[in-house]
């Protein structure tokens, strides 16, 4: 696969090293090429593999280690080389960079760190438009106030974007009182997430994976916790690990946020490449978002984020229309969900998706183009600035759902 990064690694620990190739072989952005447990063969690995990267422990032996390293820089001058140690020591890591490391990271291994690290190296190596590590497409659905469908479109979204065979696709609800993604999936989890989150330190990617409850779409899901008292027990410190490591196994992560914006949600937030703000043509709603917008002005890059959707378009009860919308917020308007309340209502109490329910309904065609307008901005890194409504059905991995119309409901 293009995307992948070729590894090998070296170390004569077998403690040690088990636990850094269980930590690679759950990123779907690295291949395990070899591993090696005498530095005396390692060069030699690496000259017959020809790996992108050379994983080097030297906590065995640090003075054969830092020669290992300057004898692959020499030999192999195309391989970067990533080395790991418990030392933290200044001199150390000084040595080792002038030995011809790319990367030194200290252990334990932090799964963000070691993410950042190979992102560098792909960049050096391959360009910085060019590099072929994956990262995470990640969206977090937010909402101006509650009940105007953001667990719908997060479940829905995740559910059509799980479609595409290249996606890996997992759903994080954050409403830890009150969420409900798990009955829109109609699952019973074994895990929640503060199952996962208390266990972060002794997890692995594999570990997480079985955490996870994979539902008949391809799209895994980690529910809120069961009793109300848990909810304190997910610090945002353990969120944004447990994050870290679901953004090195799955192409897109998809947040369902609470309406309450606690600590929990602006990690959430932060963590996000696109912030789905959902809100309806009322007053209320409006007058949210501009609040919303004013207190996410506060936190650098947080505001530029945002992608305003409005959910229940054509809903006859003197809506507000989209022109003054916008007037109101001072902001365009990204998307336009239809009014489908028969067809939501069905598959919410049916515990079965859109595409599963309703393929060609007009609500299902709406939810299928933005995936794909957010695929197309993601893809080009680009931002793109849409009109309301502006959805493109197009000829993409999507458009078998599509229909030759736009959402009912757009412009």
């Amino acid at each position: 696969m293009s995307n992948v990064l070729r590894l090998a690694i070296v170390d004569p620990n077998d403690t040690s090293r088990n636990a850094l190739k269980s930590m690679l072989l759950g990123m779907d952005v690295v291949w395990l090429e070899a591993e090696c447990s005498r530095y005396e063969f390692f060069a030699d690995v690496i000259g017959q593999t020809k790996p992108d990267i050379g994983v080097i422990s030297i906590d065995s032996n640090p003075e054969k280690g830092l020669k290992l390293i300057e004898q692959i820089h020499i030999s192999a001058p195309d391989c970067a080389l990533l080395v790991v140690s418990s030392s933290s020591d200044g001199q150390t890591i000084l040595r080792a960079m002038r030995a011809g490391a790319k990367e030194f990271l200290t252990q334990p291994i932090r799964v963000e760190d070691l993410l950042h690290a190979l992102d560098r190296i792909g960049s050096q190596k391959f360009g910085a438009g060019e590099g072929r590590t994956r990262s995470c497409h990640v969206i977090a659905v937010a909402g101006a106030t509650g009940g105007v469908g953001t667990t719908s479109l997060a479940v829905n979204l995740g559910c059509v974007l799980a479609a595409e065979p290249r996606n890996s696709v997992v759903l994080v609800d954050l409403d830890l009182s009150l969420g409900d993604a798990d009955v829109f999936l109609d699952t019973i989890p074994d895990y929640t997430l503060v199952d996962v989150a208390q266990n972060i330190s002794r997890l692995d990617f594999t570990l997480l994976k079985r955490s996870l409850t994979k539902h008949s779409s391809g799209l895994y899901l980690l529910p809120r916790p069961v009793q109300l008292q848990d909810t304190a027990l997910i610090t945002p410190d353990d969120l944004t690990r447990v994050l870290g490591l679901l953004k090195a196994s799955f192409t897109h992560m998809i947040l369902d946020l609470s309406k309450g914006y606690t600590p929990a949600d602006f990690v959430a937030l932060k963590s996000a490449k696109d912030i789905l703000l959902v809100t309806q043509l009322d007053l209320p709603c409006l007058r949210n978002v501009v609040r919303l917008m004013m207190s996410f002005g506060e936190t650098e890059g947080l505001k530029d984020k945002v992608k305003i959707v409005v959910n229940r378009v054509g809903l006859d009860t003197g809506s507000i229309s989209v022109k003054k919308a916008q007037e109101t917020m001072g902001r365009e308007i990204y998307w336009q969900l239809p009014n489908d309340y028969r067809t939501m209502v069905e598959v919410r109490n049916n515990g079965v998706p859109l595409i599963e329910q309703a393929p060609r309904a007009s609500i299902t065609q709406a939810v299928v183009t933005l995936a794909e307008a957010l695929g197309a901005e993601e893809k080009t890194k680009e931002a793109e600035p849409a009109a309301a409504g502006a959805g493109k059905s197009g000829g993409g991995w999507l458009s078998f759902l599509s229909g030759k119309g736009k959402p009912k409901g757009s412009k």
